[in-house]
C-alpha cells in the first residue's frame, strides 16, 4: 500500500485544491495516506513519495521525471483535473499501482 502521493503543477496552487478532494475521498474509503501538493521546482525535495502525479500543464515532463525520480510518475487526467475530481484521481493512482 502506498503511504505518500505527491501532486505537482506549475506553482502548486491548483493542485492544492485537488489534494483536499483526494484526502476527502481517501477518508471516505478509510485509507490512511499522505497527499501533498508542490510546485514543479520542488518535486526533488520530496523523494520520499511513493508516486508523483503531474498536473496536465506539466505533463510534458513525464518522461524526464520518470527517469530522474525512479518512482511511478503519472499525468493527471485533464478532465478529472479540471473538475477537481479527487475521487477519480485517487482511484486512478490506486488501480495503476495495483497492476
Amino acid at each position: 500500500m502506498i503511504s505518500k502521493i505527491l501532486l505537482a503543477c506549475s506553482g502548486g496552487f491548483s493542485t492544492s485544491i485537488l489534494v483536499q478532494k483526494m484526502k476527502e475521498a481517501a477518508l471516505a474509503k478509510d485509507i490512511d495516506i499522505e497527499i501533498i501538493a508542490v510546485a514543479e521546482d520542488n518535486i526533488s525535495s520530496h523523494l520520499d513519495a511513493d508516486v508523483v502525479l503531474l498536473g496536465p500543464q506539466i505533463g510534458h515532463r513525464l518522461d524526464d521525471l520518470s527517469e530522474e525520480l525512479n518512482i511511478p510518475v503519472f499525468v493527471i487526467n485533464s478532465i478529472d483535473y479540471g473538475m477537481m475530481n479527487g475521487e477519480n484521481v485517487l482511484n486512478f493512482v490506486l488501480s495503476e499501482l495495483e497492476s
